[in-house]
């Protein structure tokens, strides 16, 4: 009876957290803990719980709503998510360039995480290619990195640059990596993003760069996004974190893509 009535009161915590959190749009794990008084041991086992089902998504401190994937979340929101697993992933990204090269910088956040670890590693002579704001600031104090930015229409969600104006710049530039943050990869698809005029200029630089490597956390893997950004066969490696299925890894590597886990 004792353990049957634990099982109620758990179920009813995380019935009110959902609750909650619609109402709020997000929810803290100390708000939680002090609204339910108990743990923030518990309640971090509540939320990642909801989260396994797809109830919710974890954020640094808290969680936030799910959304499909044809909306982003504002670059603010995503910078508390999966956070430890974007630095790993930036500095993997960082090891693969050689000094004088030149790279393109996606948008996001994870790609801000790649942005960090050059800097700390300090290349020699190294150029980067990017249309994401974020990007260029990041680069802002590194004295060894000249900085491409591409102009175009504004997106606010994302602080990038896109459009016809975008696309006519990059395809005048070259560059020797290409490193992709999606919204979601599909091992027969391809790689997409919610935002149609971002998939054009992120195929652009698809065909403008040697090497095309994809950067994400192991949650955008098997999901499609609404705009489709290139084929499949156009990636030559990803690099994502450890939470990665064993199945995923072989339907990337069956594609000709060498993966990195991270």
């Amino acid at each position: 009876m004792a353990s049957q009535r634990l099982r109620l009161l758990c179920e009813e915590r995380r019935r009110e957290t959902l609750q909650l959190l619609e109402e709020q749009k997000r929810v803290t794990v100390e708000g939680l803990a002090e609204r339910f008084q108990v743990s923030a041991v518990t309640i971090r086992a509540d939320l990642e719980h909801l989260a396994s089902e797809g109830l919710l998504v974890r954020s640094h401190g808290g969680a936030i709503p799910p959304l499909g994937p044809q909306v982003e979340y504002p670059l603010q929101v995503k910078k508390t998510l999966h956070r430890a697993e974007k630095i790993r992933i930036g500095r993997a990204a960082a090891q693969l360039i050689q000094p004088r090269q030149t790279v393109i910088l996606d948008s996001g956040t994870t790609s801000a995480e790649t942005a960090r670890a050059i800097k700390q590693t300090n290349p020699g002579a190294l150029t980067v290619i990017t249309h994401a704001l974020n990007i260029a600031q990041e680069l802002l104090d590194a004295p060894n990195v000249s900085v491409i930015v591409i102009g175009g229409v504004l997106r606010h969600v994302s602080g990038s640059f896109v459009g016809p104006q975008a696309e006519r710049m990059m395809s005048e530039l070259h560059a020797d990596h290409f490193f992709l943050a999606v919204d979601g990869l599909d091992p027969e698809a391809g790689p997409s993003t919610p935002d149609v005029l971002e998939a054009q200029l992120n195929a652009v630089m698809m065909r403008m760069a040697k090497e095309v490597t994809v950067i994400t956390d192991a949650t955008k893997l098997g999901r499609r996004s609404l705009s489709m950004i290139g084929d499949i066969r156009s990636i030559h490696r990803v690099i994502t974190d450890n939470r990665v299925s064993e199945e995923m890894v072989c339907q990337l590597r069956k594609a000709g893509i060498e993966v990195m886990i991270v």
